[in-house]
């Protein structure tokens, strides 16, 4: 079976994750409690036309991906998956407005058509002329993970040498003020909002656009090795442990084994502890990192994560802002990605150097 290794990268996102070298530009923001994507300059990947009519997640996906490409020495790929929660949002929320305001009659299509899920893979496809298999996952939090597996699978039955995956997903108003209403999101003139010591319920939450290059042979500019994704529908508390153990002895590893443990803390106080569990008592002697108070919470949110798990392992350095404890290796070699929310859809990913 051929092995999968990350040959290259491109991420969009609350932070200024593009032309920068590792996160040395990211800020915490602890008065938002949506975060805002920080954007790219589009009119270098796509004209100002065409731009004009794409709702944003289809803009950061194809930047994202273009980034991605570039980063991996590629001009074409032979498949494209993507992973959404939520798909083309605003797109969305724009088309059923129109349906209310204009009483269901004289509707323009545009919207409606934009507002698949699928749009964002699709458009990628049409810049590229990417006539292969292209498919988009839509499961929840493990949206990323399904097109991480569906990848990693092509690779190993060589089905595919060169894969984009990528995990994109966008905010919405109207869907935002749903999402505080029922409490997904931390209540408004709440601040300050802290993601690691939070007492209240609800996440921070953002947006952003993660795509990667996933080869089966590994090359001088390679990330790292994608050794394993599992993921599970339900768990309670003082599983965790236990499934976190399992995944890693399906891999002929010991918890000693990995180097960094990064952690999907959130700030809902609610669902804390399951990650707490895993970092306080069977990683306590591990680094341990978190990335949400950088990115926001999302559906695709892994995605950042994984991208974060790719730059760790290629400088060997970890920035001061993403530390959760003060633990430090000489070396880093096997990263375990460990992410749920709001207590279902876990999932634990396997990289290595």
């Amino acid at each position: 079976m051929k092995k999968t290794y990350i040959n290259g990268v491109g991420c969009i996102s609350t932070q200024k994750t593009f032309d920068t070298v590792f996160l040395e530009e990211a800020v915490v923001n602890h008065n938002e409690n949506v975060l805002a994507i920080v954007p790219p300059s589009y009119k270098e990947y796509i004209s100002p036309a065409a731009s004009r009519r794409m709702a944003k997640g289809v803009k950061n996906g194809i930047v994202a991906s273009a980034l991605a490409m570039k980063d991996a020495n590629v001009e074409s790929v032979e498949a494209i998956i993507t992973g959404t929660g939520l798909g083309c949002i605003e797109d969305s929320e724009k088309f059923l407005k129109s349906i209310l305001d204009n009483n269901e009659e004289f509707l323009t299509p545009t919207s409606f058509i934009q507002s698949t899920h699928n749009t964002v893979g699709a458009q990628i496809a049409l810049l590229q002329q990417c006539k292969g298999y292209n498919f988009t996952y839509v499961n929840g939090a493990v949206s990323f993970e399904s097109a991480l597996i569906d990848a990693k699978m092509q690779i190993e039955e060589d089905e595919a040498n060169s894969i984009l995956v990528g995990g994109v997903d966008e905010n919405g108003d109207y869907t935002t003020s749903l999402f505080k209403l029922n409490g997904r999101i931390k209540a408004d003139n709440n601040a300050p909002y802290d993601v690691l010591n939070s007492k209240t319920s609800g996440a921070v939450y953002g947006e952003g656009a993660s795509f990667f290059v996933l080869e089966n042979e590994r090359k001088e500019n390679t990330y790292a090795e994608l050794l394993d994704v599992s993921i599970i529908n339900t768990l309670e508390e003082n599983e965790v442990e236990a499934a976190a153990i399992s995944f890693l002895k399906s891999n002929n590893l010991e918890m000693s084994d990995v180097d960094a443990l990064i952690l999907g803390f959130d700030g809902n106080v609610d669902f804390e502890n399951y990650y707490r569990n895993l970092a306080e008592n069977s990683f306590a002697q591990t680094p341990v990192l978190y990335y949400k108070h950088l990115s926001g919470e999302y559906d695709t949110a892994s995605a950042f994560a994984f991208w974060m798990a790719a730059k760790v392992l290629k400088t060997q350095e970890i920035p001061e802002i993403v530390k959760v404890n003060a633990i430090q290796k000489s070396d880093y070699k096997t990263i375990l990605l460990y992410n749920q929310l709001n207590g279902k859809n876990h999932s634990f990913t396997l990289l290595s150097k």
